[in-house]
């Protein structure tokens, strides 16, 4: 179980979160000088190199917005000019492309923070500059919401896999339509029909706590749900990259924690009410989850029920060990989570939520999961992808995967290093939209 450190505070990290920047910087500029994007988008490292793998472009937009996220938190316009000229060059593919569920990441991510960064007057205001931006996340939501299954109570925005499955992760994917909505954006439909952004955002959360959340008999995050398109029942769970349908794949449940406790941070400063007593419940109950099935230091292994857990012993009370040789941990479900939890503890002003997601960052702040040297392109190690397809590198010697980072495990250290940075420095508080105060 989680070991919360109670006494820690937003400033107590400054040094830390100093120190991560530096590493940050050389590893940026390593990635942008070395890099051959005629692989493709990198997506975790091989021996400490960054290399791409073929499923879906769905980390590119982390690779651009982590070049944002370095001028943002560090003034350093030479990131601000290369993640712009990126964005422009390389993004547009990724916002009329109607095949995947991926658009909050890729798109948000890149013209969505420029946006921000514009609104809250980091960067010079210029109308045709902002048009831009803007046009491209109304179409990105747009384009996003038309991937859309209608079932019994409701409606999602359906996976990569087909109209069949609802994914978790797609839940932080709602950040494309909330932004498009924001900016007075409709879905048209056949014969004009004017359907609200805001209904299917409000609809996919419902269906994702109500399918993917899964509270009996025993509690767990199901990484897929599948139903039944000609009739819209839901079926049974399933599971991609987790170890099974009956067990937590942690990356899942992160992505359920900070993407539930984003929303409720943006439907309150809209003055949405529906159906915020079931996304509060699941923002809490996933977070109590987190913090009950995680090592003490706050890092979780892959899946609260990977079957060789058994033979680390009792493994939850004492600090995970991203050496072992039966499971691997995963940093990036830590990064994710550590955000989910400081955004629930700062809206429900509950002291527990926000003290672990203190701690838990304060954890990744340091080695052996900050990689600290320049021959690593990786910024957060010992992060995994797809533990069942076997995807993940395993150095020599070892008998499961470690020492690795993942594209997205470094972009959400990074986001979650500028979160607790902006509220230790009293500036303004970090969204998505960039308009809160």
């Amino acid at each position: 179980m989680l070991r919360i450190d109670s006494q820690l505070r937003p400033a107590d990290l400054a040094c830390k979160i100093r120190r991560l920047w530096e590493l940050s910087a050389a590893k940026i500029s390593s990635i942008e000088k070395h890099y051959d994007a005629r692989q493709g988008s990198p997506v975790f490292t091989v021996r400490g190199w960054y290399a791409a793998h073929g499923w879906t472009e769905w980390t590119q937009g982390f690779q651009f917005g982590s070049e944002i996220l370095q001028f943002d938190a560090t003034g350093e316009t030479r990131f601000l000019r290369i993640g712009r000229d990126h964005t422009i060059k390389h993004m547009a593919g990724h916002v009329a492309h109607f095949g995947v569920h991926d658009h909050g990441f890729n798109n948000v991510s890149t013209y969505g923070n420029l946006l921000r960064l514009m609104n809250e007057g980091r960067i010079s205001e210029n109308q045709w500059e902002r048009s831009f931006y803007e046009l491209a996340l109304k179409c990105s939501g747009a384009v996003q919401a038309r991937r859309w299954t209608k079932i019994r109570d409701g409606g999602f925005v359906y996976s990569f896999n087909g109209p069949h499955s609802l994914f978790v992760d797609t839940i932080r994917s709602l950040r494309s339509l909330a932004l498009a909505h924001h900016l007075g954006q409709l879905f048209m439909g056949d014969n004009d029909e004017r359907i609200s952004l805001l209904d299917r955002l409000l609809d996919h959360a419902r269906a994702t706590a109500t399918y993917n959340v899964r509270r009996r008999p025993a509690f767990s995050v199901v990484h897929e749900a599948l139903f039944n398109i000609n009739d819209g029942s839901y079926r049974c769970p399933n599971s991609q990259q987790g170890y099974s349908p009956f067990t937590t794949w942690t990356r899942g449940l992160a992505w359920a924690m900070c993407g539930y406790a984003e929303q409720l941070e943006f439907l309150d400063a809209i003055g949405e009410k529906r159906h915020r007593g079931l996304f509060e419940e699941t923002a809490r109950d996933t977070c109590d989850f987190y913090i009950a099935n995680t090592p003490t230091d706050g890092i979780p292994y892959w899946d609260t029920g990977a079957p060789m857990l058994h033979q680390l012993g009792d493994y939850l009370d004492r600090p995970a060990d991203p050496f072992n040789d039966f499971e691997p941990v995963d940093s990036s479900a830590a990064a994710i989570a550590a955000q989910g939890l400081l955004r629930l503890g700062r809206y429900l002003n509950h002291k527990r939520y926000w003290q672990a997601g203190l701690t838990v960052l304060d954890k990744l702040l340091d080695e052996p999961y900050l990689s600290t040297t320049t021959k690593h392109q990786g910024l957060l190690l010992h992060s995994v992808y797809h533990r069942p397809n076997g995807w993940d590198y395993i150095p020599r010697g070892k008998k499961v995967p470690c020492g690795e980072s993942s594209m997205w495990g470094d972009y959400h250290a990074r986001e979650a290093a500028l979160y607790v940075q902006r509220v230790a420095e009293h500036k303004p508080y970090l969204t998505f939209w960039g308009e809160m105060t």
